[in-house]
């Protein structure tokens, strides 16, 4: 009876993030079934990573070249939340049996409201949200490494920034006390000399990296792939 206690609670735990997190809307719904189409073509196995995230993933045109000599297949889909992720994990990951999944989501918090569902959620809601949608990997690939990229700063959002990085380090306190989940830093790469993001790093719109900054991006985040893979 004592062993079932920790799996009644995981259950309890699971099925309340999502009940308190519930799909507002289909609205991702066509570009997930548009992934899982391409999984019939192409499939991240033995030593490919998976990415998988929000439009900074989806966008990323040269991440084969970028992230050379790291095979990686992409798995993003338009402004995605944690709060919708959540719901998505698995259909994302099932098909594929990857040496790593590296995710960057960054939506969560933006400083304006009226753009999402839930509004901007407190850092913690964030944490919270991770911590679940690292289980979910966990329930179909085991003890498998896992990234996360920290949400990176950017002018579009910089009144925001200091809740964010209040959710980048709740993040990265938490990959530090637990085995195979790693955390990506990068905004130090991304501020100029007062601490404030580099406009040359982000296209017209100030919120997405161009090809500087991505080429800036897959380099640090090899760095850490050859450090901890």
């Amino acid at each position: 009876m004592m062993r079932l206690v920790p799996l009644i609670l995981i259950l309890l735990i699971s099925c309340s993030t999502l009940k308190k997190y519930p799909l507002k809307s289909d609205r991702w719904e066509n570009d997930i079934k548009v992934l899982e189409s391409k999984d019939e073509d192409e499939r991240c196995i033995d030593d490919c990573i998976l990415f998988v995230g929000s439009s900074s993933i989806r966008l990323w045109k040269e991440i084969k070249s970028d992230m050379s000599p790291y095979k990686v297949v992409k798995r993003g889909y338009g402004g995605a939340h944690f709060y919708d992720l959540i719901h998505y994990t698995k259909r994302l990951v099932r098909n594929h049996n990857p040496k790593a999944i590296a995710v960057f989501v960054a939506n969560d918090i933006t400083g304006k409201n009226n753009n999402s569902w839930y509004g901007d959620l407190k850092p913690k809601e964030v944490l919270k949200l991770f911590k679940f949608f690292t289980k979910e990997i966990r329930s179909l690939h085991g003890d498998i490494p896992i990234f996360a990229i920290e949400t990176t700063p950017t002018i579009s959002r910089w009144s925001a920034w200091n809740k964010i990085s209040n959710a980048n380090d709740l993040i990265k306190d938490y990959t530090l006390r637990k085995e195979n989940l790693n955390y990506i830093t990068t905004r130090f790469d991304f501020f100029d000399s007062k601490g404030y993001p580099e406009e040359k790093y982000f296209i017209n719109d100030k919120l997405h990296l161009n090809k500087s900054g991505y080429e800036l991006w897959s380099k640090i985040i090899k760095n850490n792939f050859k450090e901890k893979l």
